[in-house]
């Protein structure tokens, strides 16, 4: 009745109207309000604007989904903002009775929900960040905006009538009245969890069915039904007479619903930073390969024909972009749960005092130094459950941080191929080690408990384990050190080839067979390795050439100087030359000396030069040795000659001197 009457109402306009001037802030909200609503449409504008280069690889930025963000709380800020401020105003205003103190205690304590409920519809707005830079489908966005604008007409009112009778009437808690708000409240929340999570019929059900290998997919049925039967529960406890534990209950609820939201956003804008940089990183990928081709190109039209068919394939490890996103993907996603679990706690641990339970059930006690004295302190299972928590974000982080790690570094670094490896490497050692003591250390394993282990496991090292872990501690030198490098050429004892994995135990090389060799890290560091790229690219070509005795030596020097200057591969610096190194049993040996600056272009060169050699020579008359042999026959007396027939008789009759 006092909800509904008139006086009580006309009581509240009369007091506000009254000290109008004299309520700073509410003049103050109500001016923003003018100013938010009077640029409305230039708002939804910029909005439209922010959308405009979403998707293309070179103007793209995650800059302007933070902007059409804080457009998007621009345009739901204006009406909670003036239920704010009357409620704030309201609540302190002098002569104001308890009811006017009710309604302004309740628009203040709803101007929160009627924000976020405002906001989450704005992002749903056509062109708005949903559905622009968050590629949400129509389909999904339409009943979604529905949903929300129904959910704003029948929770608010619902909401708002619950907090004024249980205001008005504290003791009772609204009595009749404060259930059946309280049950409305519990029935909108119902009707709106129907909607959006039936698994066949709900707002998600198609994104549910695209993504069936998920855990939430594979779990919907559960989830669902406890989320269903949540308001239903409340609900009865309500009719029972639990009204106060019903509505602290009810508000966690509500609470919960509003984390989500608000994880679903910040999901959805480290997948669009995801995506971004995985097309910004391709383009870059595919304009460096059509540079490259462009250089084959020209390459090809100078070169000689046939000759670039032997030219070494010396690049960086491909990055496969896929599996980089994939596994930042999985990371951020595990990262939103645990963000999600420990809100959850935040929320309701205040409701759910029975989990403080886990901290008196003592497991097992440990010696701890406490203000100067040793002490057995417990550990409780609350510490062996926190324990096993961080064991496992530091297995989670391992697996995919350095996928994430290394997209940063592709994005915003000149780092190479090697470099990255290190670094997300040496990254993922030593979030292990931490997460390993941090671990240890919350069940109580400090150092002073474990050294006896720690001893044991040296001992059996040094008999045992050596070769494992002089392995280990070389993988760590070359991270260090870096004398191979991913990318690197290098020869390991009869094996040429590119290094395409530093492990914990071994190196991994693939020769140009496409066979990859396992070398342990010891040997690196302990035999002798050839690194072909390690500082200086630049390789010597030795071409010996076998010319016959009698040739003119001056000129055919000069012409493979000649050859070896004009050709594109050859450095000028340092230059070219040809000496006469050998009088040989069949010829003379002349070698041409030369550089070139890229293992690229080695074998595609040495072809060249001999390909240009050959041809010049013989075009000069000069005339390249080969082996040759002297038969001297004895001739002091005849030699006896046999004619044979095709099928191999000797004919007995033939025979005659020579």
């Amino acid at each position: 009745a006092r909800i509904l009457s008139p006086a009580e109402w006309s009581e509240t306009l009369k007091v506000l109207t009254l000290q109008f001037h004299e309520l700073p802030l509410f003049i103050l909200g109500l001016l923003v309000f003018l100013g938010l609503f009077w640029y409305q449409k230039r708002f939804y504008t910029m909005l439209e604007a922010t959308s405009k280069y979403v998707g293309s690889p070179l103007s793209d930025r995650l800059a302007e989904t933070f902007k059409a963000i804080g457009l998007s709380i621009l345009l739901a800020l204006p009406w909670p903002l003036v239920t704010f401020t009357l409620g704030w105003e309201l609540r302190l205003v002098l002569g104001a009775t308890d009811f006017t103190k009710s309604i302004g205690q309740s628009l203040f304590l709803l101007s929160p929900m009627f924000f976020y409920l405002r906001f989450f519809y704005v992002l749903c707005a056509p062109k708005g960040v949903a559905e622009a830079h968050f590629r949400w489908p129509q389909y999904t966005l339409l009943p979604l905006r529905r949903a929300l604008k129904g959910l704003m007409i029948t929770l608010l009112p619902a909401a708002f009538i619950a907090s004024v009778v249980f205001d008005l009437k504290p003791l009772t808690l609204g009595g009749f009245m404060g259930k059946l708000a309280l049950i409305g409240v519990l029935g909108t929340l119902f009707f709106f969890f129907y909607l959006v999570l039936h698994p066949k019929k709900g707002i998600l059900h198609n994104f549910l069915d695209q993504h069936k290998t998920i855990l939430v997919a594979r779990t919907r049925l559960v989830w669902f039904t406890l989320v269903m039967v949540t308001p239903l529960v409340l609900a009865g406890l309500t009719l029972a007479g639990y009204v106060y534990t019903a509505g602290i209950l009810t508000l966690s609820l509500a609470q919960t619903m509003w984390l989500i939201f608000g994880l679903v956003v910040i999901h959805q804008i480290a997948v669009r930073w995801l995506h971004m940089t995985r097309l910004r990183l391709a383009y870059e990928e595919a304009m460096e390969r059509r540079r490259e081709e462009r250089a084959e190109k020209e390459a090809e039209e100078t070169a000689l024909p046939g000759s670039e068919a032997l030219a070494i394939e010396l690049e960086e490890p491909e990055i496969d972009l896929v599996a980089l996103s994939e596994e930042s993907r999985k990371l951020i996603y595990t990262a939103l749960v645990f963000t999600g679990l420990i809100g959850l706690w935040v929320i309701w641990s205040d409701v759910l005092p029975a989990f403080g339970v886990l901290d008196d059930v003592a497991i097992w006690y440990h010696t701890a130094v406490v203000e100067g004295q040793d002490k057995r302190v417990p550990i409780t299972l609350a510490d062996l459950v926190l324990g096993i928590l961080i064991a496992i974000v530091t297995l989670v982080a391992a697996k995919n941080l350095p996928a994430l790690l290394e997209i940063i570094l592709l994005k915003r670094l000149d780092v190479t191929a090697g470099g990255r490896y290190a670094i997300t490497t040496l990254t993922n050692y030593a979030l292990v080690a931490i997460g390993i003591i941090v671990a240890l250390g919350t069940i109580g394993f400090s150092w002073s408990q474990i050294q006896w282990l720690v001893a044991a496991l040296s001992l059996g090292i040094g008999f045992g384990l050596q070769e494992i872990v002089a392995n280990f501690i070389s993988g760590l030198i070359i991270l260090f050190e870096r004398p191979i490098r991913v990318g690197d050429v290098v020869t390991v004892g009869t094996t040429d080839g590119v290094v395409t994995r530093i492990r914990i135990r071994a190196t991994t090389i693939r020769n140009w067979d496409r066979k990859e060799l396992l070398v342990p890290n010891k040997q690196f560091i302990t035999d002798q390795v050839i690194n072909w790229s390690l500082s200086d690219p630049i390789t010597r070509i030795v071409v010996p050439v076998g010319v016959a005795y009698g040739t003119d030596m001056q000129k055919a020097m000069s012409i493979m100087a000649e050859i070896a200057e004009k050709n594109e591969f050859v450095l000028e610096d340092p230059a070219p030359f040809v000496t006469f190194e050998l009088f040989g049993d069949n010829a003379l040996t002349l070698i041409l000396r030369c550089f070139v600056g890229s293992l690229d272009h080695r074998l595609s060169t040495i072809s060249a030069l001999h390909e240009e050699i050959n041809r010049r020579f013989n075009e000069t008359g000069i005339e390249i040795s080969f082996p040759q042999r002297d038969i001297h026959l004895d001739t002091s007396r005849p030699l006896e000659l046999r004619i044979r027939r095709d099928n191999g008789s000797a004919d007995a009759g033939a025979k005659a001197p020579l």
